[in-house]
């Protein structure tokens, strides 16, 4: 497989180590082991660490263990363990299934921009990939009437991400209804890329439920890296029918065999704690929004449209200098990271990630403005 360059990935490598203030980041804070631990009850901190602890550092069940796939079934309306397959992140998750469900020649609708991989790997696979527009030109909104008419009789797949990543638009409850029924009439699966999911922005408008709980053409994506702040573990999931599933564990077999075994452990303590930490995150998005509004407001050429749910949002700005050169300088000469709007195919924007913890993303924000304010 040819592949083209994922600019984005590339483009943070070269920063993300180095920089003190990444206002870039896709995810919430990261939580540390011990931050999970102390969501535990304090006389049963010492049994849980010591039971992690122990735990013989050999390789797990190749598709995660029976534990952690019950625990992500319950949070679906259908479906047991054996519809959940545990992936190494929700990357591998839609790579596998890319490769699974499609061949080339295959007509694929992704959203754009997007994450690159949601429409570089069906391309890189053969198939011809109509691209959903979501940015500027929609109020940075899903036009579902615009997909109903990309919709033909060869049409294998359909790529939803809501929120989405980079613009925070979502598909209302009714519109991925309406997505799903429109998939129904030409027999095409969907694919939820629910990376997002859980990540409410308060008052905001409510989440479509999961793609997976709509019927047997739906599949969910999902990660604890975004709205569990555990991307050091590398845990996202498959939810899909039982036959896809197989399909994707077999072609997995390949790639990485198995999630690690601390790994699923440690994912399990999340999920056990999961209301605990979304009212953590709650807490960031609110504090961050409300710093970003008034920043933003105060300097009339920019301007952006907050995130409806999710994390990010695309900041413009009226000032002759591109995306990648002007988010250069900032990680050269403020140690803030923004990702260049470039990397999604938007010049003149820079993607803001409004998980942080609050101190560093208010400063990060400040020295961006010794940058912006300058030109």
């Amino acid at each position: 497989m040819k592949i083209a360059p994922f600019l984005l990935e590339r483009w943070m490598t070269r920063h993300e180590t180095h920089v003190q203030f990444d206002i870039a980041e896709s995810g919430i804070l990261p939580l540390s082991t011990n931050d999970l631990l102390a969501f535990e009850p304090p006389d049963q901190r010492a049994a849980v660490l010591e039971r992690l602890l122990n735990i013989p550092l050999g390789y797990s069940e190749a598709c995660g263990t029976h534990a952690l796939r019950s625990q992500l079934a319950a949070t679906y309306t259908r479906g047991d363990a054996d519809h959940i397959l545990v992936t190494t992140g929700a990357i591998e998750a839609n790579y596998l299934l890319y490769n699974v469900l499609l061949e080339p020649g295959d007509h694929v609708i992704a959203p754009y921009p997007a994450y690159q991989q949601l429409y570089e790997v069906p391309r890189a696979i053969g198939c011809d990939v109509s691209l959903w527009h979501v940015g500027p030109e929609t109020g940075y909104r899903y036009d579902v009437a615009a997909l109903e008419a990309m919709i033909t009789p060869k049409t294998k797949l359909i790529v939803v991400n809501t929120p989405h990543n980079p613009t925070g638009a979502m598909l209302s409850p009714s519109e991925a209804a309406r997505v799903y029924a429109l998939a129904a009439s030409v027999g095409a699966a969907v694919i939820g890329d629910e990376a997002y999911r859980w990540l409410d922005v308060p008052g905001g408008e409510p989440f479509a439920g999961p793609m997976f709980d709509r019927g047997p053409l739906g599949i969910s994506v999902g990660t604890l890296s975004k709205p569990f702040g555990l991307p050091g573990l590398r845990i996202g999931w498959i939810a899909a029918n039982r036959d896809i599933v197989e399909k994707c564990w077999g072609l997995r077999d390949y790639i990485t065999l198995s999630p690690g075994k601390l790994n699923d452990a440690l994912a399990q303590l999340g999920l056990k704690h999961r209301d605990v930490i979304v009212a953590r995150n709650t807490r960031i998005i609110e504090a961050n929004l409300k710093v970003a509004a008034a920043w933003i407001a105060e300097r009339p050429y920019l301007s952006w449209t907050p995130p409806r749910g999710g994390l990010l949002a695309l900041i413009k700005y009226d000032r002759q200098i591109p995306s990648l050169e002007l988010a250069d300088r900032l990680a050269e000469e403020q140690s803030v990271m923004l990702a260049p709007g470039s990397a999604f195919g938007y010049e003149n924007h820079l993607r803001l990630g409004i998980g942080q913890r609050p101190d560093i993303f208010a400063e990060g924000l400040r020295r961006a403005a010794l940058i912006l304010d300058a030109l």
